[in-house]
């Protein structure tokens, strides 16, 4: 369908589907090795996004300070970090890091830095938020309770704030798969490095890259669909929290009394 309707639309433009076309021997190898990148394009996405949570989780806390100094670092870190283009950022990593420090980085690891490094920035205000957003009632029950601001954090407030800041992660996420592209530009083997090799073996640069959105499309969406799923089932279980099942009682005021057998 999708080649179809390009090709509606293409004029005079003659396609050469065949390249993409699983009926034909050269048509299947393409894909597969198209479809081959998939492993990499998760792989760095999943790790760069754990990596980044961890980096923003500790960035937030010196933000939710009274201490100027730092505050000054959390506005700082945040700052920098979120306005540096991811691309600029990747081939800094690369190619700027071995000569400033001497620390040789292969494509893989250069790449994780430089997308946890960009993403951190934007996971520090989202922990920030959904921190902030947990009543002042939860911090002052964790305080009488004796706990430390460590354990109030990892046992009360993390907790809640971690179920209502699901949906922004996973627009985080998604973010990440779609920005791990920029990585193939140092030569990490992903969906959109593999479309760029096939393209200049086959010279068909508007069916490769056509068949790359398609790939992206159904990950992002199967990725978002998973990801409603879960805000679904978390909101359902905060909700039987907040609203338990009442017990139906008697007259006489006994549970379950005078029910039908």
């Amino acid at each position: 369908m999708f080649p179809l309707a390009l090709s509606a639309c293409g004029g005079s433009y003659t396609w050469g589907w065949h390249v993409v076309d699983p009926s034909t021997p050269q048509g299947w190898d393409n894909i597969s090795f198209l479809v081959g990148g998939l492993f990499g394009t998760v792989k760095i996405s999943v790790i760069a996004i754990f990596l980044s949570m961890l980096i923003g989780l500790a960035i937030s806390l010196p933000g939710l300070s009274s201490n100027k100094a730092l505050l000054a670092f959390n506005l700082g870190y945040v700052s920098i970090f979120r306005s540096i283009p991811v691309l600029v950022m990747v081939l800094w990593i690369y190619y700027g890091l071995p000569v400033i420090l001497g620390l040789e980085m292969s494509v893989f690891m250069a790449g994780i830095v430089a997308l946890a490094l960009c993403d951190s920035a934007f996971q520090a205000e989202i922990f920030r938020g959904g921190i902030q957003s947990i009543e002042i009632g939860q911090h002052e029950a964790a305080d009488s309770m004796g706990l430390s601001y460590f354990q109030k954090m990892r046992l009360i407030i993390l907790p809640q704030a971690i179920r209502r800041i699901i949906p922004p992660l996973g627009n985080q996420f998604v973010y990440m798969l779609k920005m791990s592209s920029l990585v193939s530009v140092i030569g990490y083997s992903d969906l959109t490095r593999r479309a760029n090799e096939l393209t200049v073996n086959e010279y068909r640069p508007l069916e490769i890259y056509s068949f790359l959105i398609l790939e992206y499309l159904l990950l992002i969406l199967l990725v978002a669909y998973a990801i409603r799923k879960v805000e679904k089932r978390l909101q359902a279980s905060e909700e039987k929290q907040n609203h338990p099942p009442r017990e139906v009682t008697s007259s006489k005021g006994m549970p379950g009394a005078g029910l039908e057998k």
